[in-house]
């Protein structure tokens, strides 16, 4: 019962960070399975309700706007990939996380980097976080469309900069991140 775990979200602007743990079967068909940036916004929607059905067990972690605020994103991404786990419905027995570090899940666990593309319960966890948080990014979009999340997913883009500057800062944004921050202090100073 190993639990891949990664999350999608810590370099945006705006919106949480989202994580996914899951467990995968020893038998699975899920062609194409690989790190989520790697794959096409159709394709990792066709793998995501894939994965969510083949699973022996799957679930959402997040850390909100102000979480990500108060305890900085580091901190704020492993308290997500705690409640991913948390939440799965089957205790593993170990937990593989993509990246360099863990944060305590009470059962063994191990970093390693590029697990979405080496580990199929990592590659399967990173989908589900980036389908998840691209949804909610599109529900964040229809109330401020000049932002372009639905494109950019709260990335720090040309169009994002852009409409930060015009428009200003919404209750999305992370305001500890610094151009959120610089926006917020030159709308200080210009009134």
């Amino acid at each position: 019962m190993i639990a891949g775990v990664d999350e999608v979200g810590r370099g945006p602007l705006a919106g949480p960070v989202v994580t996914a743990a899951v467990i995968l079967p020893r038998e699975y068909d899920l062609p194409g399975l690989t790190d989520s940036k790697k794959l096409s916004a159709k394709k990792r929607e066709i793998l995501y309700y894939a994965i969510k059905t083949q699973a022996i067990a799957w679930s959402l972690g997040q850390a909100s706007i102000e979480e990500i605020d108060d305890i900085n994103i580091l901190h704020a991404t492993m308290l997500a990939m705690q409640r991913a786990v948390s939440a799965l419905k089957i205790k593993p027995s170990e937990v593989l996380v993509d990246g360099n570090r863990t944060p305590d899940f009470g059962v063994p666990a191990r970093a390693i980097i590029g697990g979405d593309g080496k580990e199929a319960c990592i590659s399967a966890a990173s989908i589900v976080a980036k389908v998840t948080r691209d949804r909610i990014m599109a529900e964040y979009h229809e109330e401020f469309p000049y932002y372009g999340w639905k494109n950019n997913s709260g990335y720090p883009t040309k169009q994002h900069i852009q409409a930060l500057s015009e428009y200003g800062v919404t209750q999305y944004h992370r305001r500890s991140f610094a151009p959120v921050a610089k926006q917020i202090i030159h709308s200080q100073t210009a009134s």
